[in-house]
């Protein structure tokens, strides 16, 4: 290939976003080649944060105040798969997010000590790779194939190293699940695609920019936005597309699948960046639908969530009910609206993280997550307990955490568009959250045994545990008082498809074009 052919913009000085895409694949290649030598997990930590300072210097680089499109890069590859990418504020967030999980997780690999920990860190470097480059096309085609990959990788962490006596059976569970949601994400994205070459003499095209510029008949807008909202909806998850999570919380018992599946909203993702820009007829058409069944799952979940006696099935619950808060601020439709869902989205991924791992720290620190079974342990393992608190209070949105904001706009957002009492019952149900999170913190590390049961032996926190928990608090505590930064990051990401849906975008959405 003529070097001429690839192109990238002039405003990072190198091509920063395929940068960001093959480091992690560089790391697999080192780590494997350092197996079962001592400077494996150096050079792992190394290239983890390595990959960190460049989603940094993305953000350096990042102008919010254009927004459009920023750093664009071409590939040309096979005429469908051509590699188109690009960010506005929502990709470097996500990205941001991506880098530093996969830190924690790094470091995570340290305190478990699984068998065949070189593998191990290699997957994780892998799940990144293609996370990152999900983050940043603007091919649908090459999205869902890179999801496709992260979820079979994620299925392989599972299979490989959960270990709880269910774990076949979550494993089917999930596989059930997110095989069909693969499939109806295909069959929406092929829908598009030949739209696109119906409209264009046969010329297909999954580029979004492309896809665009084609409007999708009224007709098949609604299969079309069904297809897709279900195929992402499952991954989100959504009532009631959830069953899979459950299980797999308390039976596939790795936490690092869980943080990738859940600590990164890319299911959301895809919405925002393809759905409401390509199908706007379909959405509002459906919107008053979807939020009805996103407040019935809030209340749902939640309800069930105070009857779990396991934590981690707990959490599911909890990460069921909160999503449903996140949709009906994205189904309002407007400016504050896509700004706070996305900023809860990252609220949410970062504090469930951190509830995930604290979890998983306890069970290694008492072989146990049955909430009858615990207590007590604020005196033995305090840095965790305060890092589990920190991470539910920015859940439920408590002032001082990065929920708070972004609860006040999806709020206000909702309130304009449905009213009061869909806005009134969506804050209750938040109520309801705080409820069961505060509870299970209470019945875990400040109550006493209950009577009868005897009592634990608590092994003391290793140091790196207690390290990550302290990043976690000083992540989720500095955004939270000093959120202004992601506020503006997100400020006018959000022009063009507010316009869309303001309708004064009828000819397209101006945040497609790419500078």
């Amino acid at each position: 290939m003529n070097l001429t052919e690839i192109h990238w913009t002039a405003q990072s000085g190198y091509p920063i976003l395929a940068t960001l895409q093959l480091l992690p694949l560089l790391a697999i290649a080192l780590i494997l080649s350092l197996r079962g030598r001592a400077g494996l997990y150096p050079t792992a930590i190394v290239l983890a944060v390595a990959e960190l300072l460049l989603a940094f210097d993305l953000y350096r680089h990042f102008d919010a105040t254009n927004p459009a499109m920023q750093l664009a890069e071409q590939l040309p590859l096979l005429p469908l798969l051509a590699h188109h990418t690009a960010v506005d504020g929502m990709s470097v967030l996500f990205m941001l997010l991506t880098a530093v999980l996969s830190l924690l997780l790094v470091l995570y690999a340290k305190v478990r000590k699984l068998a065949d920990q070189a593998t191990f860190l290699a997957m994780v470097f892998a799940i990144e790779a293609s996370l990152q480059g999900m983050f940043v096309t603007l091919n649908l085609l090459w999205f869902s194939l890179l999801s496709a990959a992260e979820l079979l990788l994620i299925a392989y962490l599972l299979q490989r190293w959960a270990k709880a006596p269910q774990d076949d059976w979550a494993m089917g569970r999930y596989l059930q699940f997110m095989g069909i949601g693969l499939l109806l994400l295909f069959a929406g994205v092929f829908m598009l695609g030949w739209n696109h070459a119906n409209a264009m003499d046969g010329q297909w095209s999954f580029d979004l920019h492309d896809l665009s510029l084609v409007p999708v008949p009224v007709e098949m807008q609604s299969v079309i936005f069904f297809l897709l909202f279900y195929g992402l909806g499952i991954r989100i998850p959504l009532f009631p597309l959830h069953g899979w999570l459950p299980l797999v919380a308390e039976h596939g018992t790795i936490a690092v699948a869980g943080i990738f599946l859940l600590g990164l909203k890319t299911g959301i993702y895809g919405l925002v960046r393809f759905v409401l820009p390509l199908l706007p007829e379909a959405v509002l058409r459906w919107h008053d639908w979807v939020v009805a069944f996103a407040l019935a799952g809030i209340f749902y979940a939640a309800t069930l969530a105070l009857m779990q006696t396991n934590l981690r099935r707990m959490l599911a619950f909890a990460v069921i009910s909160h999503t449903g808060l996140i949709i009906i601020g994205l189904f309002s439709l407007s400016q504050d609206a896509f700004q706070g869902s996305i900023l809860l989205s990252m609220t949410f991924g970062t504090a469930t993280a951190c509830l995930l791992l604290m979890s998983g720290f306890v069970y290694r620190r008492t072989h146990t997550l049955l909430l009858p079974r615990l207590g007590g342990l604020f005196g033995h393992l305090p840095v965790i307990g305060i890092a589990f608190l920190v991470a539910g209070l920015s859940i439920v949105g408590m002032p001082g955490t990065p929920g708070f904001d972004a609860v006040h706009l999806l709020l206000e957002a909702s309130i304009h568009e449905f009213g009061a009492m869909v806005t009134i019952a969506a804050a209750l149900g938040n109520v309801v959250a705080a409820a069961f999170l505060l509870w299970a913190f209470q019945q875990a590390f400040l109550a006493p045994l209950a009577e009868g049961m005897p009592a634990l032996e608590v092994e003391p926190a290793l140091p790196m545990e207690r390290v990550i928990a302290v990043i976690l608090i000083v992540i989720l505590l500095g955004t939270g008082f000093h959120s202004e930064p992601w506020l503006e990051l997100l400020e006018h990401s959000f022009d063009g498809l507010t316009a869309l849906y303001d309708g004064n975008g009828q000819t397209g959405n101006p945040a497609l074009v790419t500078h």
